[in-house]
């Protein structure tokens, strides 16, 4: 921890480059105050541009979100643009939280006055289609301000490479560097937003120009299969999504009923603690809904920057909200309908490997990644060298990919595909759980369940080693009577690997045929994270039966993944 002295010099420093008042003088209280807890928290560190940008809580210093990170942020991807003179425009976009306007303004400012292009969009936006722009117009880069699924206090910063795909390695380093050498941001060129109208640098994007492009893009290749038209349930819990996937699902002829109550962006979320359509109580205003209308046939809800979905169907125990492994697997059965000639799926390595197996069934390649769709998605340009078409790509955490139109995850496009599925479903007289069914009849029945292991903030990296290293060489023989055949560390071998599958700390434990448990440690906290996929063949054929061994399973998998937690202590 920083000295007293060295917080307070720090905090100066801070206060003399800071162009924004607001931050200025929460940091002056800070200081004024003599809170060095406070101050440490907020100056002892630096927001690290890492997965895909940046993204913290909203507040003054180094070690939050706020006008002067961006305009540095933006300032240091302006050079780095520059470098590679690559003569597309920058692409930006922004979300309805409540800093994000500000941010956007800043960001388009630092960039026009770097001499760059810049195609803006003027009102919120979901992220998959400020990434469909940048693709449509051969974008150098776009930004997106966003916090996606984070709590309300959080925003980001989200860039694109001139591919389409979120940066990957050496251009996140690279452009993390020349972050780190950017000044105080009060001494950063930028347009004041009242004058950007009067430069030919900046330009505003018409939003439905863009949509309608976009849902041509959707459309076009949606399977023509017969279905039965949808009453649907949505929410986009307070975010952007919402006139975006009203339009898509009612122009293919679904009744969409909103949740009212979050329908508008209010970046506040007053109805949610935490915006994320996995967290408990997220969904309970849309659950209210179809409690009072049995014609519902479907629940679906975006997280506040329409990246994700979640999908919400009805069983024989009534509504059961499905999981990202249970979503991915069926969008996957759907869109390998044989139109492609060398079809290609791919999925994160924690998401389930089921989707191999539906691959194989299906004459269709599968290939499995790093964490996080910018290792999917580049993972599919570099495997279409070699002749293998993009179908859909997954990760357990609610993103979904179908398609090539977007390359990142895509909450609206797969609200559409989704809809198309269990639309197909009711025409023939199906559930999507019996469509669920139907594919662990074929390739077997699969459960998945995590866990994680917290542990003290003094818990480093050094620990994460001694901790990985004791499992990849002295594992368990077997966790609740399930032998392990196999131990792969993921630290090692990254030559032998594509750059897809680089160097990361994971260890998996592998069963065989019954399935795999991984280990891994959080980005961002103290803790191990632990995911256990478990297989088993399907010992019937109908729905009840076949969820029931799910449920069984998946009771079994919580067991494994507690009994590794238990052996880290």
């Amino acid at each position: 921890m920083m000295t007293s002295e060295a917080l307070q010099e720090a905090a100066r420093s801070w206060i003399e480059g800071d162009p924004d008042p607001e931050t200025r003088a929460e940091m002056e209280r800070l200081l004024a105050a003599g809170d060095d807890l406070a101050l440490s928290d907020r100056l002892g560190d630096r927001l690290q541009f890492g997965t895909a940008g940046l993204r913290g809580e909203v507040g003054a210093g180094t070690n939050r979100m706020n006008r002067a990170v961006v305009i540095q942020a933006s300032r240091g991807l302006a050079e780095h643009l520059l470098d590679l003179e690559h003569g597309g425009p920058v692409v930006v976009g922004y979300d309805a939280r409540l800093s994000s306007r500000q941010f956007m303004e800043d960001t388009v400012g630092v960039l026009a006055a770097a001499g760059l292009h810049v195609r803006y969009f003027e009102v919120t936006t979901p992220t998959p289609l400020v990434a469909f722009a940048a693709r449509q117009l051969d974008a150098a880069a776009a930004v997106v301000v966003t916090a996606s699924h984070n709590p309300p206090q959080d925003n980001g910063y989200k860039v694109y490479a001139a591919n389409g795909a979120q940066i990957v390695p050496p251009d996140d380093v690279m452009i993390a560097a020349k972050i780190d050498g950017v000044g105080p941001a009060s001494g950063v060129p930028r347009l004041r937003w009242s004058t950007t109208a009067d430069t030919d640098l900046c330009e505003a994007l018409d939003a439905e120009a863009v949509f309608g492009a976009y849902i041509k893009a959707l459309t076009r290749p949606r399977a023509d299969r017969v279905t039965e038209p949808l009453r649907i349930v949505y929410t986009p819990l307070h975010g952007v999504g919402g006139h975006y996937v009203r339009e898509v699902l009612e122009r293919v002829g679904h009744e969409v009923i909103p949740v009212l109550s979050q329908f508008e962006p209010d970046g506040a979320f007053p109805t949610v603690d935490f915006p994320n359509p996995e967290e408990p109580g997220a969904l309970d205003e849309a659950l209210a809904l179809v409690e009072r209308d049995p014609t519902i046939d479907l629940i679906l809800a975006n997280d506040p920057d329409a990246d994700r979905l979640a999908a919400v169907v009805e069983g024989a125990k009534g509504w059961q909200v499905l999981s990202g492994n249970q979503v991915g697997v069926l969008l996957a059965d759907w869109t390998l309908d044989g139109s492609l000639t060398s079809p290609l799926v791919l999925n994160s390595v924690v998401s389930s490997p089921m989707l191999g197996r539906i691959a194989e069934a299906r004459g269709a390649d599968w290939a499995f990644t790093l964490t996080g769709f910018k290792w999917i998605w580049n993972a599919a340009l570099d495997l279409a060298e070699d002749g293998l078409e993009y179908a859909m790509g997954y990760e357990e955490a609610l993103g979904y990919s179908v398609g090539p139109a977007v390359r990142d995850k895509d909450g609206v496009s797969a609200a559409l595909v989704f809809a198309d599925m269990a639309a197909s479903a009711k025409a023939a007289g199906q559930t999507v759980l019996d469509r669920l069914a139907a594919l662990y009849a074929e390739v077997g029945v699969w459960a998945s369940a995590q866990h994680s292991v917290r542990f003290g903030d003094d818990f480093g990296p050094d620990q994460v080693e001694a901790l990985l290293d004791d499992l990849a060489t002295s594992p368990p023989s077997e966790l609740q009577g399930l032998a392990i055949v196999g131990v792969t560390d993921f630290r090692k071998g990254a030559d032998e690997r594509p750059r897809y599958l680089a160097a990361t700390p994971l260890v998996e434990l592998d069963f065989g045929e019954g399935g795999r448990c991984l280990i891994r440690p959080s980005g961002t906290e103290p803790k191990l994270k632990i995911y256990v996929d478990l297989a088993e063949p399907a010992g019937g054929t109908g729905t009840v039966e076949l969820m029931a061994a799910e449920a069984a399973l998946q009771v079994r998998a919580a067991a494994v993944a507690s009994e590794v937690a238990a052996g880290m202590g």
